[in-house]
């Protein structure tokens, strides 16, 4: 019988010692090679804002209006922002690297840059894209939207432009998730780089394999309100 996609994955993990280490290090998986189930945020989380940070700071762009931008910066800070969407979506850390390859191929496609008018709906939304693809369980739009701050009919908005502009091309090769690993491993030691900067080749052989997330947080948390008012 054929080896499920999680388990290829696992024992390819089990496997090579210097991508196991590399993801125990960015705190995608505990010492079992499991989603971690503790509290507490990975050490992705404080990458992908500072990388972010800075790109937002550096961007030159203006004048530029899309779905994804807000009249005003929203009030809660990047990373902020995403400590939110991470402890209330309950998604598995692997899904905030996934969703930097998205949001890379949304930018390329568009021939946008980050700034700190969208980054924070480009944040939602590629986030809720890659827990619906990699985990076996997540959200709905109302409740992602509600955790980013937006309505319903928004978020529901922003996934289909979001959605269209990668032409629904959620695939990510196992090499390329590895690639994005060892980049922002490398961001978080050096300080240096941009998110904008040209992301490795995603060659489209096989698939990401999926990553069961079996350490789920109760679902019945209590959201703090938060509105991220658009245009």
């Amino acid at each position: 019988m054929e080896t499920q996609p999680e388990l290829r994955f696992m024992t390819r993990v089990s496997s090579l010692s210097s991508s196991s280490r590399l993801y125990l290090k960015l705190g995608l998986v505990d010492q079992n090679h499991q989603a971690p189930s503790g509290v507490g945020n990975p050490r992705i989380i404080s990458i992908i804002s500072s990388v972010l940070e800075r790109s937002v700071r550096e961007s030159t762009e203006r004048d530029v209006t899309t779905p994804f931008h807000s009249s005003k910066p929203p009030g809660l800070g990047i990373r902020q922002y995403l400590e939110r969407i991470y402890k209330y979506s309950c998604c598995s850390p692997s899904c905030l690297v996934v969703a930097c390859v998205y949001m890379d191929r949304f930018l390329k496609q568009k021939g946008l840059r980050f700034t700190f008018l969208n980054i924070h709906r480009l944040l939602i939304t590629s986030i809720m894209l890659a827990a619906k693809f990699l985990d076996d369980e997540q959200y709905d739009n109302a409740h992602f939207g509600k955790v980013g701050g937006v309505s319903t009919e928004e978020m529901n908005k922003l996934e289909k432009e979001f959605l269209s502009a990668l032409n629904f091309r959620l695939h990510v090769t196992v090499s390329t998730f590895d690639e994005y690993c060892l980049w922002l491993d490398k961001e978080g030691s050096t300080a240096s780089g941009q998110m904008e900067q040209p992301s490795p080749p995603c060659k489209q052989v096989g698939y990401f394999s999926r990553l069961s997330y079996q350490a789920k947080k109760d679902a019945s948390h209590v959201i703090v309100g938060y509105m991220c008012k658009a245009v």
